[in-house]
């Protein structure tokens, strides 16, 4: 290719990239944005990209060829690092495979660079192999589309490289100040795998702009310590959240007063003896109290503020849609949902910045809300130690063996919806960092969400995941970066165990079949195919034995907990009766 044909300077990087200007502008760009780590996943289309991320040294490369996986495992990447992370594929069905990653990370905040390689527009339906329409696929579940154009062979392509800079630059900066995934889709013509020595006009100099907007918050900052003081009952609610964004220590002093209650999940990664951690362990006696209404009235806030993500608890979301609270303020940098409608105001601040706004100006009142409700807190979780004591081998006793047998200072991933769901019945120990799929809630990509975590991590790294769960993402697996101590615990109750659990007729062919799936499969062969350590267990007999063994090897390692399909249920729905 002549280089007067593409208006390049003489701009030598010493090595050779793709002499497409489009794969330069979006490579050159992600160097500027300091975006180090690249998901690949093979094919033709992407190859002006693949060549240019790939030999810069800038750049950590990784070879995924399932791209549903793939974005999984870069969505984990992103988690840890909290800095957009990218994903390259060929054009057709390549991209739709992303599709699952890019919804779970917009609804759970996580940045990334999507970015899909295309046929050039002359070349759609007009049946070409691997072709689809790709512009706008992801549509309202990205924070910003980018749809490049062709760069033109046979005329002037300043306007088009300038129209590209401008949309790559767009995408990225959103992905960077929203932290939401965006997509950037690059349309290129043959030949693919043409390089030069020489960048286009414009690159070397261009500088992203560092301006961010800033939001007015007095006026609601005003309003809510307003609503503290004429508010009697206050519950603070955490739902997801990073352990880097909000921590025990920072409520130390609201836990103080007798007229709040803060009610934390497992995914809150927040630990603290006098926060509610089991918050089914409070709502599903009383939903079977016949004083329910009396109980659900005395628990109902007046005020009632919440920070982080998304909620696990449907009994809570029920409670809260019902006894609506009088005042509800979400703490987010970005946006918030009003899951409880209860005409939630956003208030656009980190958690830590807002702490510190209001904190001085909160002032405690005498109450029982507080107290009453600790000591029916204490109580139940003396029951739940006695319960435990008591009951069959089954999963709620194998996740309390777990979490008091995982070591201490890991990463722990969830799979959903099970794993997810008992946890939040247990105390975790308080070095441990929880992460789960919670924006879309699906068991499609767990595995290749730790997997990425564990890339990124110094800590080592644990998920606990259902069989369906990791069967479905049994291509995780297929991953040349994993790192040798990542250890996966696998709860087989041959099938969807969470079905058993929820309303409906549990005897009919079709829910075998076409709810809980039952199945007798298990990870023995995959653990051979992907050189893991196996172990198993279907019996309190020499578990804490296994269990030990199985933490305290050094290679990457599969644990099979086999527990019995007909017995689970009645053992948890029996919890929520004995704790009454």
């Amino acid at each position: 290719m002549h280089e007067e044909f593409y208006f390049c300077v003489k701009n030598r990087l010493g090595q050779l990239i793709s002499s497409i200007p489009t794969a330069q502008i979006i490579v050159q760009l992600c160097k500027k944005a300091n975006i180090k780590h690249i998901v690949i996943s093979p094919g033709s289309r992407n190859a002006p990209l693949t060549i240019s991320f790939s030999i810069d040294s800038f750049f950590k490369t990784y070879s995924v060829v399932d791209e549903r996986c793939a974005a999984f495992f870069a969505m984990g990447m992103a988690q840890q690092l909290r800095e957009p992370t990218a994903i390259v594929c060929t054009s057709g069905s390549a991209m739709l495979n992303y599709f699952p990653a890019v919804s779970e990370a917009f609804y759970s905040q996580i940045p990334m660079l999507v970015i899909s390689a295309d046929r050039p527009e002359h070349l759609i339906d007009v049946g070409d192999g691997q072709t689809i329409r790709q512009k706008f696929v992801y549509n309202e579940h990205v924070g910003y589309e980018a749809h490049l154009k062709s760069d033109n062979r046979n005329g002037d392509n300043q306007t088009i490289q300038s129209y590209n800079l401008k949309e790559v630059s767009n995408a990225i900066t959103t992905a960077r100040q929203k932290s939401l995934p965006v997509h950037i889709n690059a349309p290129f013509d043959e030949p693919l795998y043409q390089k030069t020595e020489t960048l286009i006009e414009g690159l070397q100099d261009f500088r992203f702009d560092a301006s961010e907007q800033n939001v007015e918050n007095a006026e609601k900052l005003q309003k809510f310590v307003k609503a503290w003081e004429n508010s009697n009952k206050k519950m603070i609610l955490v739902g997801v959240n990073h352990p880097e964004d909000l921590k025990a220590e920072d409520l130390s002093a609201l836990v103080k007063d007798d007229d709040v209650i803060i009610l934390t999940e497992t995914t809150s990664n927040l630990n603290h003896p006098e926060f509610f951690f089991s918050i089914d362990g409070i709502i599903a006696p009383i939903e079977q109290d016949e004083r329910r209404a009396q109980f659900f009235e005395q628990l109902r806030p007046d005020l009632l503020l919440t920070f982080g993500g998304m909620l696990v608890s449907k009994k809570l979301k029920a409670f809260l849609r019902t006894y609506k609270p009088k005042y509800h303020f979400h703490v987010h940098p970005q946006f918030g949902f009003d899951t409880f409608f209860s005409d939630m105001q956003l208030i656009q601040m980190s958690p830590i910045a807002f702490l510190n706004e209001v904190s001085s100006k909160l002032f405690p009142k005498e109450s029982d809300y507080f107290g009453s409700w600790f000591e029916i807190h204490k109580d139940r979780i003396h029951k739940t130690k006695r319960y435990i004591q008591e009951i069959p081998y089954s999963d709620f006793w194998c996740y309390d063996q777990l979490f008091k047998a995982l070591p201490e200072d890991i990463l722990l991933h969830l799979g959903n919806s099970s794993c997810v769901r008992y946890s939040n019945l247990f105390d975790l120990k308080s070095g441990t960092q929880v992460f789960c799929n919670r924006g879309t809630s699906g068991i499609d990509g767990s595995t290749s969400t730790a997997v990425g975590g564990a890339v990124i991590s110094d800590k080592p790294t644990y998920i606990i995941t259902g069989d369906l769960s990791f069967l479905y993402d049994s291509n995780g697996l297929w991953n040349d970066n994993m790192p040798s101590n990542f250890k996966i615990i696998v709860i087989n109750n041959r099938g969807g165990g969470i079905f058993r659990i929820l309303p409906g007729d549990k005897h009919d062919q079709y829910f075998h079949t076409y709810f809980e799936t039952q199945h007798e499969l298990d990870a023995s062969y995959l653990a051979k195919m992907f050189k893991f350590e196996y172990f198993t267990l279907n019996s309190k007999d020499n578990f804490k034995e296994t269990l030990s063994e199985f933490i305290n090897n050094d290679k990457k390692s599969i644990l099979e907990i086999f527990t019995p399909t007909e017995l689970n249920d009645k053992v948890l729905l029996e919890y929520f009766r004995y704790i009454k």
